[in-house]
């Protein structure tokens, strides 16, 4: 064991070879925004003429009329998929109780001999990879955090793992019969989610319970700090092994990336708060530059949680383990860090936080193609890569929110594939599915009750059969996922074929609707090919097409979108500019943002 919970350092190994072309920053930093999106060649009048001349009518298609039933109003707002819960980061591990250790800091924020107090940090803690990337403001609904309030049930937990103490912070516990730990994490999501419950509430009495536990549990943090070359750490009070990630087995106490990432959006955001006095809010800001500036220690000392990879890339480690090449480079835990560097450049217009985004966006963006796994769950984390359903979703809303943050179509683009490779399964009850007049082969397959992957079971054809049906019909379902190894389906959950499911194939079965939206600032651009003939379609509130316009072009041509969801069973662009503004076009007709 390592000292902070880390398997033990070689520290007679060579140290990380940076890239020449790299070299040591200080506290500069041209302060131009680095993003900038090319526009493309809107449609606009141009697209105007050459539709008039190329674009069929635009009345609604002719095609087969749907039965009577299909033709039920759908809600005027897309569902959305619920957020999955957050990450529990204890989750698939083992707590115990801290053994005796001799490591520093203590606790207690008394440091050992071994550890020399330091003075602030002023510089970048080494060279690293940086692309542009800079953290842009956004309209308060898109800031971080702003989609997770606590709900009023939950504002005094008392479940299995977790319960409030006397003082208000929210503890961890094994099981009922344990005691509770302080676990720095979830202290601060809790608290976060209390904040942005505060924002929202309007009852005045329920306002005040919310800024109270936020409060609670940003004191809880501020009070069991240590501090440790000229940083604020929030250490984890008990030993922690990790059932399937090797190297993941700490002595108390161990520190967390994503701990310290947090932490900088509880209290940047906690300052900003209208409730709070400004004895407090000098506090707050005071511990987010605490724990802003453990971000600018290498992992040359202990404790750490920032490193550089062999190939010159920063990464915020959520578990970090000596040597830091062992580490876990968990994607969430990295990207739920950032958006506390996004919280603390916005606020601060600290130069070394920019710097610090633009290097943590840029390893990101790189390390992409190891996160994404084609056709089915992304990895967990770059060192073990196993495919980890459950933060799945994770991935795609914290890509989207990095497409908001720096406004890069790139990040919008990732979390497109994602969202196409192993889309939420989830339906609101009664979704309307069209079986047009033909064959169909439906399947059974091995799942859990609700239909959703179990991996024990892992998708296993149970049966199959045969339908022919002499005329279009409507039926409901209540999933919509991609099966393992296959392509995406349809639980139907109504009539004669309830329990089977039907594959997803435009226009033979297909979901009425929209699902799944994707909302782009700034937005996107689509780009028609040229020469070839894509249909363009508007949509009722029935979600059948009411117009449909077919356009060609001699050369390639752009048109802005500002929407991506399944429209009609199919992955579809809303256009947002020129002639064809809200129609919808087929996301494989076209190339976006040159993808």
């Amino acid at each position: 064991m390592a000292e902070n919970g880390g398997t033990a350092r070689n520290r007679s190994a060579p140290e990380h070879r940076v890239p020449e072309h790299l070299s040591p920053e200080r506290s500069t930093l041209d302060r131009r925004g680095f993003v900038r999106l090319a526009g493309g060649t809107a449609l606009g009048t141009a697209l105007a003429g050459t539709v008039a001349a190329q674009a069929a009518s635009g009345a609604p298609a002719a095609a087969r009329p749907l039965p009577r039933a299909a033709l039920t109003r759908l809600p005027s707002l897309p569902p959305l998929p619920p957020l999955p819960p957050l990450p529990d980061q204890i989750s698939g591990g083992k707590v115990t109780p801290p053994a005796p250790s001799v490591r520093a800091p203590r606790p207690d924020g008394t440091p050992a001999a071994a550890t020399v107090r330091a003075a602030v940090p002023d510089t970048l803690p080494f060279a690293f990879h940086g692309n542009g990337y800079t953290a842009l403001d956004l309209p308060e609904r898109l800031r971080p955090w702003r989609d997770r309030p606590t709900p009023w049930p939950a504002v005094t937990p008392d479940t299995t793992h977790t319960y409030l103490d006397p003082d208000g912070a929210i503890m961890y516990r094994p099981r009922r019969s344990s005691p509770g730990y302080d676990q720095p994490v979830t202290q601060i999501q809790f608290g976060l989610g209390c904040v942005t419950g505060y924002r929202v509430e309007k009852d005045p009495a329920r306002r005040a319970v919310f800024l109270k536990r936020a409060k609670a549990q940003a004191k809880r943090l501020i009070d069991k700090h240590v501090e440790a070359r000229g940083a604020w750490y929030f250490p984890y009070p008990f030993d922690f092994t990790h059932g399937s990630h090797s190297g993941i087995s700490y002595r108390a106490p161990w520190y967390s990336g994503m701990a310290q990432g947090e932490a900088i959006s509880l209290f940047v955001q906690l300052a900003g708060l209208d409730g709070v006095t400004p004895e407090e809010r000098t506090l707050y800001r005071a511990a987010a530059d605490g724990a802003f500036a453990s971000l600018l220690r290498a992992d040359d000392g202990e404790p750490w949680v920032v490193n550089r990879d062999d190939a010159g890339y920063l990464w915020i480690q959520e578990y970090p383990v000596d040597p830091p090449g062992t580490s876990d480079r968990t994607y969430n835990g990295m990207v739920f860090a950032m958006l506390g560097l996004w919280d603390y450049v916005r606020t601060t217009g600290n130069a070394l936080a920019a710097r610090l985004y633009d290097g943590a966006c840029t390893t990101v963006d790189h390390y992409f193609p190891t996160l994404r796994n084609r056709r089915w769950a992304s990895y967990y984390c770059l060192t073990h890569r196993i495919p980890t359903p459950s933060y799945h979703q994770h991935h795609i809303s914290l890509y989207r929110q990095l497409h908001w943050q720096t406004g890069s179509p790139r990040f919008a683009h990732m979390s497109d594939l994602l969202t196409d490779d192993h889309p939420s399964g989830l339906l609101p009850e009664g979704s309307p599915v069209v079986l047009a007049a033909g064959r169909h082969v439906l399947y059974r397959y091995d799942t859990g009750a609700d239909g959703d992957f179990a991996a024990a079971k892992g998708d296993a054809e149970l049966a199959r059969r045969t339908v022919s049906l002499p005329r279009t019909t409507r039926v409901t379902a209540n999933r919509r996922r991609r099966i393992m190894g296959r392509g995406v389906a349809y639980r139907i959950d109504s009539g004669a074929h309830a329990g089977w499911w039907a594959g997803e194939s435009h226009p033979r079965c297909r979901l009425l609707g929209e699902y799944l939206p994707s909302d782009y600032r700034p937005g996107r651009t689509l780009t028609f090919p040229a020469g070839r003939a894509v249909a363009c379609h508007r949509y009722g509130a029935d979600g059948t097409a009411t117009a449909t316009r077919t356009v060609a072009f001699d050369r390639a041509s752009d048109a802005p979108f500002d929407r991506r969801s399944v429209v009609d069973g199919r992955p579809m662009c809303r256009i947002a500019g020129g002639a064809l503004a809200g129609y919808w076009v087929h996301a494989g007709d076209v190339v976006t943002d040159g993808h």
